[in-house]
């Protein structure tokens, strides 16, 4: 184009020429060569190329009747089929379009042979093609898409008839839209446009059977931080405690197949879910429901590679070291070897341990501790039972016992016994240290030849007196370590271990409170108790110290085979 007709066509505008007859119409979306940047394409709309046959058939049809809204293929106008069914269907669908289009195609061009009803014109001219809706299915059956072609020459335009008998023909009877079947005939967009004219209903297989676990099946070790950013290597939590009658692990049952139908009206099946069996091992039992596996009585929880089960005793085979962790255990722990300094073992049923208890370590019992090796302690060795100790000796350690204490031998050792300490077998000695038992102390030999310190104590509560000692050396301990942190430079460290240590003072000081309410409440019970402790002894050496309730005696001289107790307000030695 010259500088002259550039300019003029800036002024004026230029003229379009109309199109030959012959030339194939593109439409507007058609002519871009590179899109504008956008968003990114719907997947579910279909452009075609100018030269498809659809193209060519819109063409004629905008040249007969004029103004006419340009074609639309979308396979998912409302966004509510999946991805991957469009993708699968879009490729079916272009081919079976390009079929239709070209048979539809060379139908116009060819003089309409299918349709004569209308006659033929004055000019010798066919009278056209009927609209024809083009039915698409899904290769699943469970969604029709209608295309509508339009007429051509004298052909008759789309009418409900049409798409009804169509749709008849395809046998197409389940989950048709109606109201789309109702307004097709008359909506402007009906030709070349592509609608969603029904949808079967998908079936849906039913969910597997399964097992929702309380416990873990592997057990790992976990290192825990403290504040301080330290691992306790010895708490690696490798017990699992459960309690009588609680829930090890629940069953979710499966669920029933809901089956769908196809656009034919043809029931699709739907599989069931399959059910699982639930884990059931030693001592454990199936809930009445059915949905749930219980424990039959407290222990560990172990899964053995098939099922649960529940040890009510804990087998250590070696010693209680870094390769078990501190053991914390509801039911009863059997240990073979010793337990190691600094390591700690509490269990609610019995303990039995088949070698030493060392120095530093903590052993507390629900029921009874039998050790068969004896206790050696350090004096910060401390050990409980609820019931009896059976202890081959007892050095440097603190016991505290509620019921009955036996051993062979006891060597500087603190014990707290609320019922008989028995020291009659072997050596039978109690040497240094205190022994208070509320009922009765009877032993081979009480003190030494060299008259060390030795004290005996009977009468009152000596457990409940233990705690009270214990927590006042707690709350004396936090008081010191409160007065510490308060020293210290403000910091969100120092904020955080005050609020800590405060929480427990009050919880220590509450303790404390209810022990000494505890012991008020019994002051006068106890009174009348103590007459009934005694000390029964083949030898009391001098130097041994004797207390009932507020009265003590020290041994001047050897005693033997003698019995102490409370008469008439004094103690006697017999």
């Amino acid at each position: 184009m010259s500088l002259k007709d550039k300019i003029a066509s800036i002024l004026f505008g230029t003229k379009e020429e109309p199109a030959p007859e012959e030339e194939r119409y593109v439409p507007p979306a058609q002519e871009s060569p590179e899109p504008p940047a956008g968003p990114p394409e719907d997947p579910a709309v279909i452009k075609l190329p100018g030269e498809h046959p659809l193209i060519q058939l819109y063409g004629l049809r905008r040249r007969e009747v004029g103004r006419l809204p340009a074609p639309r293929l979308c396979l998912d106008e409302n966004g509510i089929l999946p991805e991957e069914l469009i993708r699968k269907e879009k490729s079916r669908f272009l081919t079976g379009l390009k079929n239709v289009s070209n048979f539809r195609l060379k139908s116009t061009k060819g003089g309409g042979n299918r349709q004569k009803k209308d006659g033929e014109g004055s000019d010798g001219e066919p009278g056209g093609l009927d609209a024809f809706p083009w039915l698409f299915i899904s290769a699943d059956k469970l969604y029709a898409w209608v295309l509508v072609f339009p007429p051509t020459g004298q052909g008759r335009e789309l009418t409900r008839d049409i798409l009804v008998r169509a749709l008849e023909e395809q046998d197409i009877a389940y989950g048709v839209d109606q109201r789309l079947v109702d307004r097709l005939s008359h909506d402007e967009d009906r030709y070349f446009t592509l609608f969603l004219i029904a949808q079967g209903k998908p079936a849906f297989d039913g969910k597997n059977g399964n097992i929702v676990d309380y416990f873990p099946r592997v057990v790992e070790r976990l290192l825990e931080v403290d504040e301080y950013d330290q691992v306790d290597y010895a708490a690696l939590n490798l017990i699992h405690n459960v309690k009588e009658g609680q829930e090890i692990c629940r069953l979710i049952r499966p669920t029933e197949g809901e089956p769908g139908r196809t656009v034919l009206d043809q029931e699709i099946p739907a599989k069931s879910g399959k059910a699982v069996p639930l884990p059931k091992g030693r001592n454990t039992e199936i809930s009445e429901d059915g949905d749930a596996l219980v424990a039959l009585t407290a222990g560990h929880v172990e899964f053995t590679g098939r099922s649960f089960q529940v040890k009510p005793v804990l087998d250590i085979p070696g010693n209680v070291d870094f390769s078990t962790g501190n053991i914390k255990f509801l039911g009863d722990v059997n240990i073979k070897g010793d337990v190691l300094t600094g390591f700690t073992v509490r269990a609610m049923g019995s303990i039995w341990v088949g070698g030493v208890i060392e120095a530093g370590s903590t052993v507390e019992a629900g029921g009874d501790l039998t050790v068969v090796k004896g206790i050696l302690g350090d004096g910060t060795t401390t050990v409980r039972a609820q019931r009896c100790i059976f202890s081959k000796y007892i050095e440097n350690a603190t016991i505290y016992v509620r019921e009955n204490l036996q051993t062979d031998a006891i060597i500087n050792g603190s014990i707290y016994c609320d019922g008989e300490v028995l020291v009659r077998s072997g050596r039978g000695s109690i040497m240094g240290g205190r022994v208070w038992a509320a009922e009765m102390v009877s032993a081979a030999a009480v003190g030494s030849k060299s008259e060390c310190r030795t004290s005996i104590m009977l009468g009152g509560l000596p457990c409940t007196s233990f705690e009270r000692e214990l927590v006042r050396k707690e709350l004396k301990g936090l008081e010191m370590e409160l007065e510490r942190l308060e020293c210290q430079l403000d910091s969100p460290v120092k904020a955080s271990l005050i609020s800590k240590i405060r929480v427990k003072l009050n919880t220590a000081e509450l303790r404390l409170q209810q022990l000494e309410e505890d012991l008020e409440d019994i002051k006068e019970e106890l009174k009348g108790r103590e007459e009934d402790g005694r000390l029964e002894c083949g030898v009391a050496y001098a130097g041994t110290e004797i207390s009932i309730g507020d009265e003590t005696v020290r041994l001047r001289h050897e005693e033997r085979q003698c019995i102490a107790k409370m008469v008439c307000g004094e103690i006697v030695v017999m």
